[in-house]
């Protein structure tokens, strides 16, 4: 479940930052794979939403998986 776990937080991440180009400068992450009607468009779209209902019927505040990651993270920032 792991793995599950950080491929829907990546998943929701971009959808996020999509949300932000489009809020910000009009400009949507599908438009660079396709456009809008492309059928891989689409199956982004579903799985960054998949993701999300995901992580929101799974997620927890005490999350051991985002507590690792945040871990690693913060590891590898300060080896830099």
């Amino acid at each position: 479940m792991k793995i599950l776990h950080s491929i829907s937080f990546v998943l929701v991440i971009v959808g996020g930052l999509n949300w932000l180009l489009v809020g910000l400068f009009n400009w949507d992450i599908g438009m660079l794979v396709g456009g809008p009607t492309a059928i891989i468009t689409k199956i982004i779209y579903i799985l960054v939403g998949l993701g999300a209902i995901y992580l929101m019927s799974t997620h927890s505040h005490d999350c051991r998986h985002c507590e690792e990651l945040s871990e690693k993270v913060v590891t590898s920032k300060t080896s830099m």
